[in-house]
């Protein structure tokens, strides 16, 4: 299990701040950044192309990590600037018709929901939004039914921004591989914070960042794309990284998931990236779930303690986004008092999920994302805070 002396004395931010918004930007393990602040002393010392050819063994195994990270193969693995670009880079590189239907979740992220609007605007293609079960979370059933019809992509987030919900991946991925469906998986939230396996969970493309439950620096994300349907894809734009000139009048993609990146990059967060991977690893994706689940759970059972809080989490296994309400005070004005407090939380509003919070008529939520590095008395000194700002007593 987690050794959590170990885990904080490792995190150099722990002594500043008590930390709850990992699903936002998590704290950074001090080898992590260590290795970003080295490289950076390389590039200033010795030039930036020279100092990434110094590490190019380095930089080579950072696709390796993150293959054993998702259990693929360094070959199926592209690094970019952020997971925007990452999902970007796969959802644009779909050539689409008119007619051909895009089926995502109601909990689906603002930025995904825009660009399939876009594409229904350009290319003539048709959105429609996969009913939720009893649970919240996307209903399997309905969507078996709706792949009755052809259809382009399926597309979902796995863990929505605004609340514990875990949508059922793999069964996902088990009936878009049975009716030959391509499958985009949004993982920003996931990866990092529970085991994921793209071979269990059947997906073609998946997309994830640095900068959350994996505690790598902003800027940096990756992109999954199975090697079965890399031909089928050209990316929306191409560089001599992505694609070679080979005449003047012809270019030839490179075979592998590089074809989504570009030539320059952030070196040292990408070794950033890389460490973190292997720092997670190196604890185990099932240790950290593990823990993870049950910090929420103390989360959420002393909220519902606490009158006047509305837990707004949805799903069957909610995991360590908690998301809640407090009565009588806006979210804006719960996160600004707690980081008076050195606490932090994060605020998610409707239009970074607008299907799913218009449904619910919630305007706002305060949202506190843990990770296996929090204490039990954090989250106490979370929950004292709360009640005091409450003004009211605790429900026994």
């Amino acid at each position: 299990m987690i050794d959590l002396h170990k885990a904080r004395l490792e995190t150099p931010g722990v002594s500043q701040v008590a930390h709850f918004n990992n699903a936002g930007a998590a704290l950074m393990p001090g080898v992590v950044l260590d290795t970003i602040k080295a490289h950076l002393d390389l590039e200033a010392y010795a030039g930036g192309y020279e100092a990434a050819r110094l590490r190019r063994v380095e930089l080579a195994a950072v696709y390796a990590s993150l293959a054993q990270l998702l259990g693929c193969t360094p070959a199926e693995i592209a690094v970019v600037e952020n997971a925007t670009r990452a999902w970007d880079m796969a959802f644009y590189s779909i050539p689409f018709s008119a007619g051909d239907r895009i089926l995502t979740s109601q909990a689906e992220y603002a930025s995904n929901y825009i660009a399939y609007l876009q594409a229904a605007k350009r290319y003539g293609a048709v959105v429609e939004v996969i009913p939720n079960d009893e649970h919240g979370q996307v209903d399997v059933e309905a969507l078996e039914r709706m792949l009755r019809q052809p259809t382009r992509l399926v597309a979902i987030t796995h863990v929505p921004t605004n609340g514990g919900l875990v949508n059922p991946a793999s069964e996902i991925g088990w009936l878009t591989r049975k009716e030959g469906v391509l499958y985009l998986l949004d993982a920003c939230q996931s990866v990092g914070q529970m085991p994921i396996n793209v071979q269990e969970i059947g997906c073609d493309m998946l997309s994830a960042t640095s900068r959350k439950y994996l505690r790598g620096p902003r800027g940096m994300g990756f992109l999954y794309v199975r090697q079965a349907v890399l031909e089928a894809l050209e990316p929306p734009f191409l560089d001599l990284h992505a694609a070679t000139w080979v005449a003047p009048d012809r270019y030839a993609l490179d075979p592998t998931a590089k074809r989504f990146e570009n030539w320059e990059s952030n070196i040292a967060a990408k070794l950033g990236l890389g460490v973190a991977v292997d720092y997670a690893l190196g604890w185990g994706l099932e240790d950290i779930w593990a823990r993870i689940k049950g910090l929420s759970r103390q989360l959420r059972q002393g909220l519902a303690e606490l009158s006047g809080v509305e837990l707004c989490d949805l799903g069957v296994e909610p995991c360590g986004i908690v998301s809640f309400r407090l009565e009588g005070h806006s979210s804006d004005s719960v996160r600004d008092e707690l980081l008076q407090q050195r606490i932090n939380v994060n605020v998610s509003r409707a239009p970074s999920t607008l299907l799913d919070m218009t449904r619910r008529s919630i305007s706002d939520l305060v949202r506190a994302s843990l990770h296996y590095y929090n204490s039990e008395e954090e989250i106490e000194r979370l929950l004292q805070s709360l009640f005091k700002l409450s003004g009211s007593a605790r429900v026994l």
